[in-house]
């Protein structure tokens, strides 16, 4: 039946287990008057019953079955020329002919469920494929084997969904590292990688990883988000975008600012929308994941070492090659090192309109980590000289920045204006103004303006781009 595929061969078990999360009962209320709120502490738990529960236990050991069979019959290396099609058919065939012989009755949708994650097995990345297609998830959490968290809407939330055990999801972590040249073992117990769709993978994995491989999967979207979506979606106000418009297309220099997941790449995707077509565009990121949509783009990509420490390509080398490129605007996925230096550089010779993205809580604290990054790269500079560079090269800093109820927003937009003696000087035009928090934990507010005129007023009218009066007027909510 399955000759085209059979061969001789040997493959570890897997299957899948949920083990029931007991909540831990919250603590007597204090007989004192307290102003503090009662805290419940609840462990995390997926929401499955004991016959769901039962269930899957069940089928996971079928799958276990089967997957044995499959990879004992089943030739991968030919498998690999075969379509999708032939593969589901050859594995439902082989699958239904071992459910009969051991007369297993399953109804159809637990076969048709079993079909699926055998296939994952044999040709995709196991457990993990399923939340991979779901485009609700935004990230991928594998705490261990048993413990698998996703992030919906800014949320974090436990899964039903496990390994088998530690060899099930180290065999998977090397599936996905081997695909791109890497490796992760005892003497090097950390991998960054990516997915096949873009998606970033990192993974640290046992003796370092102590109660199990701890994994963590940034999802690639596959649909850009325009300015027209984020404002839509309150990241910010119409106000913010017509001034951003008119920042980038005079060529003003931009620095995202934020915490991690807190929007950085999604912001720069839909700034770099403002860029003249006419314009060459250079991008250099350590895992490509803009989505620019002019004609005229090239993108690099840095490399880390190889096995024996040799083969790096840093962020540094592909941004000073750049330079060599004639471009009219460099964009850096992310500045986090020696890379600063030719990042200021580049915006104070010529690259005007350059952005990237730093990790900072602030306008104020991006300056901070420019300084410190640059003392980082050992360049002996006075930090007169430093901030001197810094602010000639930097006009606008956008902080975002993930708030307490998993939104992401804009909350503020400042401008550098230069040096006041041995103090860089800033002013803030827009911010996200807070005004409380409903029943629900949803964060109330507003975007306003400051009530500052921009200092670059003079630089939009002039590129024709004279924006009215009234946005920098401050609303109130």
């Amino acid at each position: 039946m399955f000759s085209r595929y059979k061969k001789d061969a040997k493959a570890n078990p897997v299957q899948a287990k949920t083990a029931p999360v007991a909540p831990t009962a919250a603590a007597p209320a204090a007989e004192s008057v307290t102003l503090r709120k009662p805290v419940k502490l609840e462990r995390a738990k997926a929401s499955a019953s004991d016959k769901d529960r039962k269930r899957k236990e069940r089928l996971a050991e079928i799958k276990l079955e089967l997957h044995r069979e499959l990879l004992d019959n089943l030739n991968l290396a030919a498998l690999e020329k075969a379509s999708e099609a032939d593969l589901r058919s050859e594995i439902t065939s082989i699958s239904t002919e071992v459910l009969q012989e051991r007369a297993i009755v399953l109804n159809r949708q637990e076969r048709d469920q079993l079909f699926k994650e055998l296939y994952n097995e044999v040709t995709g990345l196991g457990p993990l494929e399923t939340l991979l297609q779901d485009d609700s998830v935004n990230d991928i959490l594998v705490n261990g084997p048993q413990q698998i968290f996703v992030e919906r809407s800014g949320k974090l939330e436990l899964t039903d969904i496990t390994f088998k055990d530690e060899k099930h999801l180290l065999r998977i972590i090397d599936k996905i590292v081997s695909a791109v040249g890497r490796r992760v073992d005892e003497s090097n117990p950390y991998v960054d990688a990516r997915l096949a769709d873009g998606s970033r993978f990192n993974a640290m994995v046992p003796p370092i990883a102590v109660d199990g491989s701890l994994v963590s999967i940034r999802k690639f979207k596959k649909d850009k988000l325009g300015i027209d979506d984020l404002v839509n979606f309150g990241a910010f106000s119409e106000e913010m975008a017509a001034y951003l418009q008119a920042a980038v297309a005079t060529r003003l220099n931009v620095i995202v600012s934020g915490g991690t997941g807190s929007g950085k790449t999604t912001t720069l995707n839909a700034l770099s929308s403002f860029i003249d077509n006419a314009e060459r565009i250079l991008t250099i990121e350590d895992t490509a994941e803009l989505q620019l949509q002019q004609t005229h783009v090239g993108r690099m990509e840095s490399r880390p070492p190889n096995v024996e420490g040799k083969g790096e390509v840093s962020p540094r080398d592909c941004l000073k090659n750049a330079l060599r490129m004639r471009p009219d605007r460099i964009i850096v996925g992310e500045t986090r090192g020696e890379e600063v230096i030719d990042m200021l550089q580049a915006m104070n010779t010529g690259h005007d309109g350059s952005m990237t993205t730093i990790h900072a809580n602030s306008a104020r604290d991006g300056v901070s980590r420019l300084e410190n990054m640059i003392a980082m790269a050992g360049i002996e500079m006075p930090l007169k000289a430093v901030r001197s560079q810094i602010s000639s090269a930097v006009n606008l800093i956008v902080q975002a920045s993930r708030l307490q109820d998993g939104s992401r927003r804009m909350t503020s937009i400042t401008e550098i204006t230069g040096m006041e003696g041995d103090v860089i000087s800033m002013q803030e035009i827009f911010r996200f103004q807070r005004t409380g928090l409903t029943p629900e934990n949803k964060i109330i507010g507003h975007y306003t303006a400051t009530g500052v005129r921009s200092h670059f007023s003079e630089r939009f009218r002039m590129w024709g781009y004279d924006l009215p009066a009234h946005i920098y007027e401050p609303t109130v909510g």
